[in-house]
């Protein structure tokens, strides 16, 4: 059995944790979580991130992000993202890798996250997180897929005291010519540093092929650390930050940097459970 599949199975067992519940994560971890937005709170984020390859190396920003807590359990999405693809051309990736430079808006990301069983004292959240890619970057100049492509993900979250448990595993689907279907996983333990002020944390993730109109033409095993910084004027305003690099398979970079601000009806803290962002070709992150 390959070793991302090892891993995806391996996820799963290990969130199955006994802990009381904290807040929720998301960016800038590829790992995402359960967690909606609560109802009737919004989420807005401006960001850039860079994922890439030896074959190529790609990149999202400005992009902006908004997230409404409609109904409770419920949390709707949206990114508006531009980016760019940067091949290698270097014929060592081919057929991969190969084009020219390109810059302009990419495939706009649309979602719903649904709780459906909330976390108690012996059992973690247990969540879905539909998306679905639309076609708006330009496919003749590498900056989108072409067509509407999926991510289809089930996250679990079990907190205890000042550390969060975190992961799950989903499926790309990618019905497009030189795209593949693929399985991606992570699994994500943060800790959040007395004062609220701070939170770090370390994941493992990995995803399988991606096709050879990705940089990820291979299956990669990263390990990413990165964490939040609360403002002292204004908690619900936050720095992300996030870098990470592979450690078995194909050589892979991954880096994270936004400003987050929350906001809505009697609010008192700040409430993640936001997605990773779409990348273009970049990844289906």
């Amino acid at each position: 059995m390959r070793p991302y599949r090892q891993f995806l199975k391996a996820v799963v067992l290990l969130l199955l944790a006994d802990a009381p519940r904290i807040w929720a994560q998301g960016p800038p971890y590829q790992t995402d979580d359960p967690v909606p937005v609560d109802y009737q709170h919004y989420e807005f984020y401006i960001f850039g991130s860079a994922d890439g390859t030896p074959a190529e190396m790609d990149s999202t920003g400005p992009a902006f992000e908004f997230n409404w807590g409609a109904v409770p359990r419920v949390q709707l999405h949206a990114i508006l993202p531009w980016g760019s693809i940067n091949p290698s051309n270097n014929p060592v990736y081919l057929p991969g890798g190969v084009g020219p430079s390109a810059f302009g808006l990419i495939d706009m990301e649309l979602g719903a996250k649904i709780a459906y069983i909330k976390e108690s004292k012996y059992f973690p959240q247990v969540g879905t997180f539909t998306i679905f890619e639309m076609p708006t970057g330009s496919y003749a100049k590498g900056l989108g897929v072409g067509k509407a492509w999926y991510r289809l993900p089930l996250w679990l979250q079990k907190n205890f005291g000042p550390w969060l448990l975190d992961g799950g595993a989903g499926e790309t689907v990618v019905p497009q010519v030189q795209y593949r279907d693929f399985s991606y996983g992570g699994f994500l333990l943060k800790y959040t540093f007395p004062g609220d002020r701070l939170e770090f944390g370390g994941e493992v993730f990995a995803h399988g092929k991606e096709g050879f109109a990705t940089p990820q033409t291979e299956a990669s095993t990263m390990i990413d650390l990165g964490g939040y910084y609360h403002f002292r004027h204004n908690p619900n305003e936050q720095f992300l930050f996030c870098y990470g690099h592979s450690v078995v398979g194909q050589t892979e970079n991954y880096a994270y940097a936004g400003m987050y601000w929350t906001w809505g009806k009697d609010d008192k803290r700040p409430d993640a459970g936001l997605p990773w962002p779409a990348a273009g070709q970049a990844g289906f992150r």
